[in-house]
């Protein structure tokens, strides 16, 4: 693999990583409701389930699921069904105010564990490296390793992008919450937001 390919494929993996998508909105979502370390939180757990698709694509574990419509949907729906249990927890939470004091209303933890089970429930996304990755490697050495190697310049550019999603989204939702109003609705756009990510994961095709 050259280099012209690899700046190739990190020009299109910026592009994709931009526009509005389920992992993107979800970073948008923890940063505005809570911190931007919230969204960091988010945003690490959301590439240690990166992790797992490029693996699973590398290794041809994506081409089964891509295959075994059963294997798609219970993967689809398990994931859709989590959304919705995030999104009637912030529904739930909406007449108290998502921070005190500064500190977010969920551990650091807890949130990076959503983002882990979020990533890895989707399907989407191990179609998407199974579609992507392939246009960009030869046969001149090993596919699996150049896989790898590309799904990894793929999850370093998304932490960046949402790392700066994080910082500028926690700045509008500092902004926000200055009115106790808008404050109090947070968990409420939150919860639509989640919704609607769940909503576009039932609808995708196999």
């Amino acid at each position: 693999m050259d280099f012209l390919a690899i700046f190739s494929f990190l020009g299109t993996a910026m592009l994709l990583t931009i526009m509005p998508g389920p992992d993107n909105m979800f970073v948008l979502a923890q940063s505005i409701s809570q911190n931007k370390q919230a969204g960091f939180a988010t945003t690490l757990g959301l590439c240690t389930g990166l992790l797992v698709h490029i693996t699973a694509a590398a290794a041809g574990i994506s081409a089964i699921v891509y295959q075994s419509a059963f294997i798609f949907h219970v993967v689809k729906y398990a994931g859709a069904i989590y959304l919705l249990y995030l999104a009637f927890k912030a529904f739930r939470s909406h007449t108290s105010n998502p921070t005190i004091d500064g500190k977010p209303a969920e551990t650091y933890r807890a949130l990076y564990k959503k983002g882990v089970i979020m990533n890895v429930l989707n399907p989407k996304v191990s179609l998407f490296f199974l579609a992507l990755l392939p246009q960009f490697v030869n046969n001149q050495s090993s596919v699996p390793l150049q896989m790898i190697g590309l799904g990894l310049v793929f999850l370093i550019q998304a932490f960046f992008i949402f790392s700066l999603i994080s910082i500028f989204a926690a700045k509008i939702g500092n902004y926000l919450r200055k009115n106790k109003t808008i404050a109090s609705k947070l968990p409420l756009a939150e919860g639509t937001i989640l919704t609607l990510i769940s909503l576009n994961i039932v609808f995708s095709k196999q």
